[in-house]
């Protein structure tokens, strides 16, 4: 029998937030043994901003979590308050899931998880130092003195890292509000000849329920329709008992922020903070300044928890004095009243450009260390919990000494944001939007489980049924694309009354069922009377009503998918010295020296490389190829 051994792990994880989480689990259904650090066991994959899951782009990476693996999709069905599915007007391109979650029990359902996976430990502690021979990772050391031996470790530290809050000019010590900081970390990882920098993020008040007038604000209640997160979960329809509300900010709540700039930690005359903030999730400061001429910007009024008597306001973000915070709300409508449980804050915290890592998350200088998350660079959970699972399932192939796991930007939103990272860095809090995915339309919330589950399934972290049953849907979506291709519908008055009702034209010869629904606005229900073989799956119409009428682009996109392929298949050597090679541009020296991209199609994906700059790249490499030994 093997005897216990509380300080020697596989993986260590640093930081039990949604990146963490995601992390250690992964890593621990793969079977290595694995700890993981929090400063705080109650507050595990906390929600300390917004408490939602999903949004544009955010929503279809929860659900690729899911089809890979991950748990946070399944968390999110289990607490959910209300959920909606977002763009439903537009095209399947942009449409995805928002939840508003329960924080408190998705902090305790995540928790439970960790808890309850086999070689898995959740421990207290801050993590002061990594220890490093020989330029790999063997070790790690808490703050009680605790020495921990380790094979690989995975930062995921959130805004902890010599965290600082700020309400007004009043500074404390913090990761989040209530929680110190790690402050000794940092120092350690630049002593390895890692870079730092410093990012700034925010969060709004927290105000007392029953001190709200909802009457005066628009109610938005959870979908008619029954929605899942999960692949793994039943679809259903939530009660109407916690819904959002919106209401507006207004120009006597502009003029109280534009009078009161100077006390600002950020605009104030004295500067305290350095870090440069998320432009996608501005602080109302930054919206007032920055729009000047709007009158009025959305404040969501959102619940926190079903116990709870705190309602989140949702972009009234700000790090102005708390008594300032107290006249701005109070001018808001149906906030005249609102008592302020937590007031709002501004965070500083270090992160490391994540141009230094490789596509697998691990540092270029270090072996078998880690980063995932906001150290990354990045904000949201969603985006924090996708770096978290890769860098799960890496650590342990790297320790196995297996092939690294790295998608193409063709395959996911996950994989958008790790070669976006990794490729041009960030010089702000990085957000995934659907602008970023050049194949979004392949990248679809409804197809997640298609494009991934195969993956998951080959490291373990799906089961078999689950996998069959993709499999079984894809030869089913298959079968019907060809099926339809035969099905003949004659001119009749029947069909001409539906099209001419959808406002098309009638047809006047026959046609297949399958050119019939690649028209704009017509849908399977409208003709299934007319189809001998009807199909009654609403998984497969689904995906076939979007293959056929989005098909000529799709096409398309795999075209020039398969074309960029080739340069993704042409690997650079990893020790080759760029500054040695003719030919090629200052910048391009400099850069490909810095970034070390592992193929031709990440080099070309780097700002400021130029087509003359990857030909004689190319070509070099051809020339390599065939003058070295066989």
């Amino acid at each position: 029998m093997r005897k216990f051994d509380d300080f020697t792990f596989d993986i260590a994880v640093i930081g039990a937030g949604h990146a963490g989480v995601e992390a250690a689990l992964a890593a621990a259904r793969m079977g290595s043994r694995v700890v993981i650090f929090t400063t705080n066991p109650d507050t595990v994959a906390w929600a300390p901003c917004n408490p939602s899951i999903g949004g544009p782009a955010k929503g279809v990476v929860v659900r690729e979590i899911d089809a890979l693996g991950g748990e946070m999709a399944k968390a999110t069905d289990a607490t959910m308050l209300n959920i909606r599915m977002l763009n439903v007007s537009k095209g399947p391109a942009v449409r995805a899931l928002r939840a508003q979650i329960d924080k408190y029990a998705y902090s305790a359902y995540m928790k439970r998880k960790l808890q309850e996976t086999p070689n898995l430990f959740l421990r207290y502690g801050i993590v002061e130092s990594i220890v490093v021979e020989s330029g790999k990772v063997v070790g790690l050391i808490t703050n009680v003195g605790v020495r921990y031996n380790v094979r690989a470790v995975i930062v995921a530290a959130g805004t902890f890292l010599r965290g600082k809050l700020f309400v007004g000019r009043n500074v404390i010590p913090g990761g989040r509000l209530g929680e110190m900081p790690a402050s000794n970390l940092t120092r350690s990882i630049e002593q390895l000849g890692i870079k730092v920098g410093r990012f700034k993020t925010g969060t709004p008040a927290r105000v007392l329920k029953k001190t709200v007038d909802f009457s005066v604000m628009e109610r938005q209640d959870t979908a008619e329709e029954p929605l899942a997160f999960s692949y793994f979960n039943e679809p259903k329809i939530l009660s109407k008992d916690y819904p959002c509300w919106l209401t507006h900010t207004n120009p006597r709540t502009h003029d109280i922020i534009r009078s009161n700039l100077d006390f600002s930690p950020l605009y104030g005359s004295v500067k305290l903070i350095e870090g440069i903030g998320p432009r996608y999730c501005p602080s109302i400061e930054d919206k007032v300044i920055k729009f000047a001429d709007r009158n009025a910007h959305q404040v969501f009024v959102e619940p926190e928890g079903r116990e709870s008597e705190e309602v989140y306001l949702n972009g009234l973000s700000t790090s102005l004095p708390y008594e300032v915070q107290l006249e701005m709300i109070h001018s808001v409508k149906g906030l005249e009243n609102a008592v302020i449980v937590r007031p709002a804050y501004a965070v500083e915290y270090d992160y490391f450009p994540p141009d230094q890592l490789q596509p697998t998350l691990e540092s270029k200088l270090v072996e078998n260390l880690f980063f995932a998350g906001q150290v990354n660079g990045t904000s949201g959970y969603e985006e924090a919990a996708g770096q978290g699972l890769l860098a799960g399932i890496n650590a342990v192939l790297k320790l196995r000494k297996e092939e690294p796991f790295v998608l193409d930007r063709s395959e996911s939103y996950i994989a958008v944001l790790v070669d976006d990272l990794v490729t041009k860095g960030t010089d702000e809090p990085y957000r995934l939007l659907t602008s970023r995915a050049e194949y979004r339309l392949i990248l679809r919330h409804d197809n997640a489980h298609l494009r991934l589950a195969h993956y998951g399934y080959k490291f373990g972290l799906i089961p078999k049924w689950f996998y069959e049953k993709v499999e079984s849907l894809r030869k089913r979506i298959e079968k019907e694309m060809k099926r339809l291709e035969k099905v003949k519908l004659k001119p009749s008055d029947r069909v001409n009354e539906i099209l001419v009702n959808l406002g098309l034209d009638p047809i006047r010869e026959t046609v297949t069922m399958s050119n019939l629904l690649k028209r704009p606005g017509v849908v399977y229900s409208a003709l299934k009377e007319f189809d001998p073989e009807p199909i009654d799956d609403p998984e497969v119409i689904e995906q076939v009503e979007i293959n056929l009428r989005y098909g000529g682009y799709i096409e398309r996109m795999e075209r020039e998918i398969n074309s960029l392929k080739q340069l993704e298949h042409i690997k650079i050597p990893p020790d080759i010295d760029y500054n040695s090679l003719p030919n090629l541009s200052f910048e391009a020296r400099e850069k490909l020296s810095r970034i070390r991209p592992r193929t031709l199609g990440q080099a070309f994906r780097i700002p400021g490389i130029k087509p003359s700059d990857l030909l004689n790249l190319r070509i070099e490499l051809e020339r390599k190829h065939r003058t070295s030994p066989e």
